[in-house]
């Protein structure tokens, strides 16, 4: 099991234990990416990751680096260099990516809370697999100096934990006074194409045992918004990584290899297209949120794939739309008796963070109610 890139010794005291990615800098460590030319080639991190002084500011005691898929740049979380983290719910099954390593961790107990980054859903989806809770955090909340950038047009940092509660906890350590608000008073339903249908009633089922307002929605624009947002993750990409594409791109996972060629293919102009195509988006989500402060869809499309088939996995549908937008969205496990869990996704405005886990928290309450 390779949850667990570099261990280290947390400070004393009685704060929470935290876990990071392994794409954070943390003084005095390297910081690999998951990945064999950058692992090889780095030196002690000279200073901390803004998020990791906030973190020590606020008492969190970090206990280790852990594992991603390479570069964060996949949803499986398989890890040819690094090894992949054992999914605890179901050891034959892709753990989630890009922070595999944060979910596992958590879920397995060896962290109070871990923070991970979500570029195109790279918190919720293993959090998701691993039946964990994670945040996706608004873009530009929380600081990304020192974080190594994927899509900057995307990346954000955003925390992770077995509960909502510790989640506000992560949110807390990133943000000094950050406490929860009123939950929602009304949910928007929307229905993503290609959703398995038990998925969805399992999610509608928690719903209603809520007590909240569910109101049905629909949004015409997100798979367009998909669209954009997957061109500008790889096109972004490319160009961030394209030093290590040309020098060292025999040493890539050759999924790795294969995305960041594919993203080099994508023109100037395209990416250009695809990020005008953010305002309108923003605006017909902006109409959607206006009606329900909160939107509900699926965390994930189906059950989490076996590692034997981690192409069954589709990232895009639920995630990025989402994180092209800007917007925070956290997911919560949904039980399914006889089955693996899932989760909801809940939507949330721009800087309403607050609103969002205390809403997440009362479906949390209903699910084991």
């Amino acid at each position: 099991m390779t949850t667990f890139l570099l261990r280290l010794e947390p400070e004393d005291g009685d704060g929470p234990t935290v876990a990071v990615k392994d794409l954070i800098d943390i003084a005095g460590t390297p910081t690999t990416c998951a990945s064999r030319p950058i692992a090889e080639a780095a030196g002690p991190a000279t200073s901390d990751a803004a998020c990791i002084t906030s973190i020590r500011a606020g008492g969190g005691r970090i206990v280790g680096k852990v594992n991603l898929h390479e570069l964060a740049f996949g949803g499986s979380g398989i890890n040819p260099y690094t090894g992949t983290p054992q999914n605890p719910l179901d050891p034959a099954r892709i753990p989630g990516g890009s922070s595999s390593g944060s979910a596992v961790a958590v879920a397995t107990g060896e962290a109070d809370v871990a923070i991970g980054t979500d570029t195109a859903g790279s918190v919720r989806i293993p959090s998701t697999c691993c039946g964990v809770v994670g945040l996706k955090t608004t873009f530009g909340r929380i600081p990304t100096s020192g974080v190594q950038p994927l899509a900057p047009s995307l990346d954000t940092v955003g925390p992770m934990a077995t509960t909502v509660a510790g989640v506000v906890t992560g949110m807390a350590l990133l943000e000094p006074g950050f406490v929860p608000g009123a939950p929602a008073p009304s949910v928007g339903r929307i229905r993503l194409p290609g959703a398995h249908p038990e998925i969805e009633a399992a999610i509608d089922r928690l719903l209603a045992a809520s007590g909240l307002d569910i109101v049905p929605g629909a949004l015409d624009g997100w798979e367009r918004a998909a669209d954009a947002g997957t061109t500008i993750l790889f096109g972004e990409a490319a160009r961030v990584h394209a030093d290590l594409l040309r020098d060292h791109a025999g040493q890539l996972g050759e999924e790795t290899r294969d995305r960041l060629e594919k993203g080099a293919r994508i023109t100037d102009a395209e990416l250009d297209a695809a990020r005008a195509h953010a305002q309108p988006w923003r605006t017909e989500l902006d109409a959607a949120l206006a009606r329900t402060p909160v939107l509900a869809t699926a965390g994930i499309m189906d059950e989490p794939p076996l590692l034997t088939e981690p192409q069954r996995l589709d990232t895009r549908a639920p995630n990025v739309a989402v994180n092209l937008a800007g917007n925070p969205a956290i997911v919560v496990p949904v039980a399914r008796p006889g089955h693996l869990p899932t989760a909801v996704q809940l939507i949330g405005r721009r800087g309403e963070e607050e609103v969002l886990v205390a809403t997440a928290a009362v479906l949390e309450a209903a699910s084991t109610g």
